[in-house]
């Protein structure tokens, strides 16, 4: 049965209906790895470091689901708040129709701009033969591709987070037997990889696509709709700091490549895709909990819960605060066993890549409130705070520090760029919090509690 959106929630309730979320992201990000293990085992580093290139320019074009994604997900859950289901499942099918148009239009664009692209970063040889195949795979299961991100967040606001995750399992399943039949059994490199992904992504946004547009048990359902040109933008405006994020990371992946290269070379590009990898499963659990948890303040702001509203935030800045510190514990006593599962072959490369991941790893201590607070505007209707966080933290600080921070500390500085950045954008994502708090309510006393006033001193 559907998760009543409504109620209240006490912290082991809001972590089993996170849960599913949150374990949707990590295997999404797991599944990703895989790809990334084959291909560093039984191609070599040079084919890691061209799946590595190709990534940045997908995840730009793919932006748009993101954005759609979690923007059309808090306005069709606010609309459930207010009580009008059918005019939020008139939005919802506006909002997957829309996405499956553009990303079919962005495919076929995608095809024509790769390789001038990868030329313009400064890819050649071999490794941008190889991350063109890898990219012009990747484009035929676009569309669903950008479906599946999109979905993620909309199964949370269908009251059916565990569907969700299923989903993903199934997905990831496919994706990492592909893996090894395509790269480990048949040889087929960088080629193979991209292959097995496009399978995955199919069945991980085509899947849901089925189960929506039949009658089922959730909330939601797609169906006749008309243009609304004002929701639609209106999602994208919300949206946006998730598309900034992802064009951001995306952009600065880049930078990182550009500078690695020059300043240490193919090793550091590769070291630098690895440690990306595992950062996307210790990131995951963050974003999860942002994905699973945003929906419930956007029901509760339409519904004008303040109460409930301060709940969800003070529980979850608890939550985000205690793993910070348990991924950063794991990062820290993992680092040299990941390094070795991915370039233990080459010792050299591994030992640069486990120094690597030791700094990097101070990242997670930081990264779950900026994750968060994003999340928390999003939720809110608020684009412009959303975004303004997003693009703070993951364009402007980053570039600053990936640029700076080699000149001062040489070529090992650039490591510590993206701890660096969090830690300002932690600075800024408080300040929006405790300026706007009262505005949104959820940072209010609650009414009918009265602070007790202390007892005067008797003179």
């Amino acid at each position: 049965m559907a998760v009543d959106m409504g109620r209240h929630f006490s912290m082991p309730q809001l972590l089993r209906y996170a849960a599913p979320s949150i374990a949707m992201m990590i295997f999404t990000s797991v599944y990703g790895i895989v790809d990334g293990l084959f291909v560093s085992n039984f191609a070599g580093k040079t084919a890691l470091a061209a799946v590595n290139w190709a990534m940045p320019i997908l995840m730009v074009l793919s932006s748009v689901g993101f954005m759609i994604g979690a923007g059309g997900s808090a306005i069709v859950a606010k609309t459930r708040g207010e009580r009008d289901d059918e005019r939020a499942n008139r939005y919802f099918s506006l909002l997957v129709y829309a996405t499956l148009a553009i990303g079919v239009a962005l495919a076929v664009a995608g095809a024509f701009v790769l390789r001038p692209l990868y030329q313009l970063m400064g890819a050649s040889g071999e490794m941008l033969e190889l991350a063109v195949v890898y990219g012009l795979i990747a484009l035929l299961s676009f569309p669903f591709f950008m479906l599946q991100y999109v979905f993620q967040s909309f199964f949370v606001v269908a009251g059916k987070p565990q569907l969700g995750f299923c989903v993903v399992v199934a997905a990831g399943v496919a994706n990492m037997a592909l893996d090894a039949l395509f790269v480990g059994v048949l040889g087929w490199g960088v080629a193979g990889a991209s292959l097995a992904t496009s399978i995955g992504e199919f069945i991980g946004g085509g899947v849901p696509l089925l189960y929506f547009a039949r009658k089922n048990a959730s909330f939601l359902r797609l169906g006749r709709t008309r243009f609304e040109g004002r929701v639609l933008a209106r999602a994208c405006v919300n949206g946006s700091s998730e598309m900034v994020s992802n064009i951001a990371m995306s952009l600065v992946a880049m930078l990182y490549n550009f500078q690695l290269l020059r300043l240490i070379g193919e090793d550091g590009v590769a070291a630098y895709g690895v440690i990306m990898y595992v950062a996307m499963v210790f990131g995951a659990m963050f974003m999860g909990y942002a994905m699973g948890t945003s929906p419930l303040m956007s029901f509760q702001l339409g519904a004008r819960n303040h109460v409930e509203m301060r709940s969800l935030f003070r529980k979850s800045m608890a939550f985000v605060a205690a793993g910070g510190v348990c991924m950063f514990a794991l990062a820290q006593a993992s680092a040299g066993a990941l390094a070795q599962v991915f370039v233990g072959y080459d010792p050299e490369l591994c030992a640069l890549t486990e120094r690597a991941f030791r700094i990097y790893a101070l990242t997670y201590l930081l990264m779950g409130f900026c994750v968060y607070g994003s999340a928390l505007f999003t939720a809110l209707n608020n684009g412009l705070v959303s975004a303004a966080i997003s693009f703070l933290r993951t364009l402007v600080f980053e570039v600053a520090a990936v640029l700076l921070l080699p000149l001062v500390l040489g070529p090992q500085g650039i490591w510590f760029a993206t701890p660096a950045a969090e830690l300002v954008a932690l600075v800024v994502t408080l300040a929006f919090m405790l300026g706007l708090g009262d505005v949104y309510g959820f940072m209010k006393p609650r009414p009918g509690k009265a602070r007790r006033k202390r007892p005067r001193p008797r003179a």
